[in-house]
């Protein structure tokens, strides 16, 4: 094999055994390794967390469960991991973990010019799992209303083309139809994105997709395809060439794409699997009945903190998360948001409690370099789960929203921001151009209506209620790089309006 930079040769099957010693090598003979997933969407998150779980079920003995990943949008992965036999290094920042290969993932297909590949390997009986990390916006969903977006042109198309999909639910439905036609027991759709009620919501928009292809077939969808909800729950930046080069110092070989993550990591699964599934509960994931406490939690703590901190630390000049958490203004009013957004959940308060603490502690990892502009991207898909949901939970109890209020204003800021010369910058986002078009008006009252006339974000309700756009516009019209501190921790330092009665109590189904 030719020599690639720094005279190492490339990571692969073949050259594995010659990586350094320290380095820990998968535990088990990867050529006696099946495929029983095919996972949609093989990107940072995916490696670092479901293919690390199923690595540890491949080292216990199960042959059954090795993965094939397909990338939908770009050739990238497919085209640093192809030559390296699907192998990667996986880099643990904030311990003295070992870096460690993993070999789950067999192969790595790229659906546009693979596609018939893809869905035969789909319809596939020896399948029992498609596993999908595409996003948000790859649900082709309305993030407000959960349901299906039947105006998005890769619905459309894959509607008037089923048999060449181009959207994660073209694919599923066409391989569903497949596996139907050849009397192949579907495979169970294993969703590990960020979607409230991931699972429903999931099922939701597949059948719906397969009902307008065919009324049967949706029938089908409806009745047998079992949609498991999830939590996931682990931070994965986006590489840089410093990790490659840590990886492949580490190795002695040279690794294209490795991933860096932190210590902790979490999965939280309904066991709902008809087609079988890995003994995942051995490897540390976690079976219940009913994930949506835990989702909810995560959802509104975890990420809404986390959005809450990509966009007010980047109007403040902040790059990275551990820089913003160590910001006391920040961190302070980081926290406040948790706490706001804990009053909202059901779990007890010594839970949300200790989950708070644990967050605050992860954030501010020193040694795990994530980006604030990698979190804040995606915004109108993310905003109603992590943030609008609290919102709305909140006015229902008569508690107070200003907090949320400023995190969805540093959202607005953040969209419709103009570069030094005057120029709104174009925001990474599915609905990049009506955001463009509310950059584009000149006072700020103008820019937050445009923006709450997105109704796919905001719905019908918020729009309308004073409670939550009053200080809305008030906290938009105000903040600028130079008051992001200022009134963040003005926010923070406010208490919050209570309900009569008990502080403690929750309020869903108090």
């Amino acid at each position: 094999m030719p020599a690639e930079s720094g005279g190492r040769a490339r990571l692969s099957a073949r050259t594995l055994q010659t990586a350094l010693a320290s380095v820990q090598r998968p535990a088990y003979d990867r050529s006696r390794v099946a495929t029983g997933i095919v996972h949609l969407g093989i990107g940072a998150f995916h490696r670092a967390h479901q293919a690390v779980y199923v690595d540890d079920v491949l080292a216990a003995g199960d042959r059954r469960w090795g993965i094939a990943g397909v990338s939908l949008r770009g050739a990238e992965t497919r085209d640093a991991l192809a030559p390296q036999d699907g192998l990667y290094t996986l880099l643990v920042r904030g311990n003295d973990a070992p870096a460690r290969v993993i070999g789950s993932v067999r192969e790595v297909l790229y659906g546009p010019t693979e596609r018939e590949r893809v869905l035969a390997l789909m319809a596939d009986p020896a399948i029992a799992i498609v596993s999908l990390t595409v996003t948000e916006k790859g649900y082709c969903h309305s993030p407000a209303t959960g349901e299906l977006d039947e105006s998005r042109p890769e619905v459309r198309a894959d509607l008037a083309n089923p048999g060449a999909p181009q959207s994660a639910l073209g694919y599923l439905v066409e391989a569903l139809h497949r596996r139907r036609r050849a009397g192949v027991a579907p495979f169970t759709v294993l969703t590990c994105d960020n979607l409230p009620s991931n699972g429903e919501t999931v099922r939701r928009v597949l059948t719906r997709f397969a009902t307008l292809r065919d009324s049967d077939l949706g029938r089908y969808v409806a009745a047998e395809v079992a949609t498991p909800s999830t939590m996931i729950d682990r931070i994965v930046p986006a590489t840089t060439d410093t990790d490659r080069a840590t990886a492949s110092a580490a190795l002695g070989l040279d690794d294209a794409w490795p991933i860096v993550t932190e210590p902790f990591s979490q999965w939280v699964i309904e066991d709902r699997f008809p087609a079988g599934r890995p003994a995942f509960e051995t490897v540390g994931v976690e079976f219940v009945s009913d994930v949506a406490p835990y989702e909810k939690m995560k959802l509104r703590m975890l990420n809404g903190a986390h959005s809450t901190l990509a966009y007010l630390g980047t109007i403040a000049g902040v790059e990275f998360v551990a820089d913003a958490v160590a910001d006391p203004s920040l961190s302070a009013f980081a926290s406040a948001i948790m706490r706001d957004a804990a009053d909202t959940l059901t779990t007890p308060q010594s839970v949300r409690t200790a989950y708070a603490r644990a967050l605050m502690d992860r954030f501010a990892n020193p040694a795990l370099k994530h980006r604030l502009i990698q979190i804040a991207m995606d915004g109108t898909q993310k905003l109603p789960q992590r943030l609008l949901g609290t919102v709305r939970d909140r006015l229902a109890a008569g508690l107070a929203v200003e907090r949320h209020a400023l995190a969805v204003a540093a959202w607005m800021r953040f969209v419709t921001r103009r570069d030094e010369t005057g120029v709104p910058v174009r925001a990474n986002d599915p609905l990049a151009d009506r955001l463009a078009e509310a950059a584009r008006a000149e006072a700020p009252d103008a820019v937050v209506a445009s923006l709450l006339a997105l109704a796919s974000v905001f719905g019908d309700d918020l729009p309308k209620d004073p409670r939550f756009t009053d200080p809305l516009h008030a906290a938009f019209r105000r903040l600028t790089p130079a008051t992001a501190r200022a009134m963040a921790a003005e926010a923070a330092s406010r208490a919050p309006r209570l309900p009569s009665g008990d502080e403690d109590a929750v309020m869903n189904n108090r």
